[in-house]
């Protein structure tokens, strides 16, 4: 086990915790080999200013007004960095920290871990997103002065927080050659840890409390909803199968949230689909069992961009544990995680997405096979147990202590979750292929 010293901090600023489900994973994996574990992370919606959950000390801080232009985003790291230097201070007084993990957009906090290095304390970033090709993927190459000067400060950022870092965690390896090339970072000095799901925790349940209609077939989307994640495709999709392919008989269910729910909201109701969307907002793990469990295919509508094509999109693998075939552009990691579990079409064709959802929907033969192949995949390829042991081991050779020492975090979650809902028997051959063909079935 570890000793008390090791106390390790970990700093979000895009999603508050535990609702970041890697970062809450990797919270998990380092209380259950022993280290102290705070974080801090913006508020959600009724959020405390403090709690312990399940061992981790969360300190929250009211998020920053929305960011507009260049003067907002500004504004909005600013504020972050100096609530969050602020609240590692309350961490230090109730108890050292030896480790700092920063986990990004943005690209700033290398700056609070120098001046905890003055006390000792090491620096690990955890690379979430590449924000110089977020940059590209929604203005464009820069031409106009203030873009370059913006664009050449991002990566400026990244240079410098890829240099402060002891040791770099990537979530795939497309990720880590940025880190070498770009970062001018070693192979061995970075980990690939891909945010890969509990399948042991994230799994089919029977369905219980869901609002269902009379339809036959029921879509989902799961995700952020920012200006690069392209929901508003799925809202296109949905026009052509119901208003111009005259399909009256399915519904799409959106989870989640973002800066473009409000307008996604707004245009669905001018395209007439009100009656065919269902926006939930913010979703937690049992509103997202309740809904991929009753779905039949999901949604990638993640258009192919700079950023995209190399990011590891963890809606994939969170359909594919929930046995859920899936439609996606082709993206290089998209594939890397859904294999042949996903049907994949040209980015931005419109007329092929709905094409390869009817697809699925028209053949349970080939439904029930994908959905198959992509609960065995995650399960047996992408399931986080194995990322952990990668992410543990960082820290063991931090902290001086040996990979043998790290527990493997297998239990037995029984057949029931924690709200009492009867997890659907995956060894049970028979029972899983009548689940996936009559699961939306009302």
């Amino acid at each position: 086990m570890a000793s008390r010293a090791d106390h390790v901090l970990i700093i979000v600023q895009n999603l508050p915790v535990p609702l970041d489900r890697r970062v809450w994973l990797e919270c998990q994996a380092l209380t259950s080999a022993g280290y102290d574990v705070s974080v801090i992370c913006p508020k959600g919606p009724d959020d405390p200013d403090y709690q312990e959950l399940d061992g981790v000390h969360i300190y929250k801080y009211k998020p920053a007004p929305e960011a507009r232009g260049l003067a907002g985003f500004v504004v909005e790291f600013v504020y972050s960095w100096l609530r969050t230097a602020g609240l590692s201070l309350k961490v230090w007084r109730r108890q050292n920290f030896t480790i700092m993990q920063a986990c990004n957009p943005p690209d700033t906090y290398w700056a609070l871990a120098l001046l905890w290095k003055l006390r000792g304390v090491t620096f690990v970033f955890d690379h979430h997103d590449l924000n110089p090709e977020l940059f590209i993927s929604r203005f464009g190459e820069p031409s106009s002065t203030l873009k370059k000067v913006e664009y050449a400060g991002l990566r400026w950022l990244e240079r410098m927080t890829f240099k402060t870092a002891k040791r770099v965690i990537s979530t795939n390896e497309s990720y880590k050659a940025v880190a070498v090339r770009r970062g001018g970072r070693k192979p061995a000095e970075v980990t690939v840890v891909r945010s890969g799901p509990d399948t042991q925790q994230m799994r089919p349940v029977y369905p219980s409390t869901v609002a269902t209609g009379d339809r036959r077939f029921s879509l989902a989307y799961l995700g952020i909803m920012g200006p690069q994640d392209g929901v508003d495709v799925v809202l296109d999709v949905m026009e052509e199968l119901v208003h111009r392919r005259g399909r009256a008989d399915l519904e799409a269910t959106l989870l989640g949230f973002g800066d473009c729910y409000v307008d996604l909201r707004a245009r669905c109701t001018q395209l007439g689909l009100d009656d065919y969307v269902t926006f939930t907002g913010r979703a937690d793990k049992a509103m997202i069992a309740d809904h991929l469990s009753v779905a039949d295919v999901g949604l990638c509508p993640d258009l192919k961009t700079p950023l995209n094509d190399v990011s590891t999109m963890n809606k994939t693998m969170e359909y594919m544990s929930y046995a859920l075939p899936s439609v996606s552009f082709d993206l290089v990691e998209t594939r890397v995680s859904g294999g042949d579990s996903v049907l994949y079409v040209p980015s931005g064709d419109v007329g092929a997405f709905a094409d390869a959802v009817e697809r699925l929907l028209d053949d349970p033969e080939l439904r029930i096979a994908m959905a198959q192949r992509a609960r065995e995949r995650v399960s047996t390829e992408l399931d986080w147990r194995p990322q952990a042991a990668a992410y543990l081991g960082v820290y063991a050779e931090l902290t001086g202590r040996t990979q043998a020492e790290l527990p493997d975090g297998r239990r037995d979650t029984g057949q029931t979750d924690q709200r009492g809902r009867t997890y659907v028997p995956l060894d049970d051959d028979v029972e899983f292929e009548r689940f996936i063909r009559e699961r939306s079935a009302r």
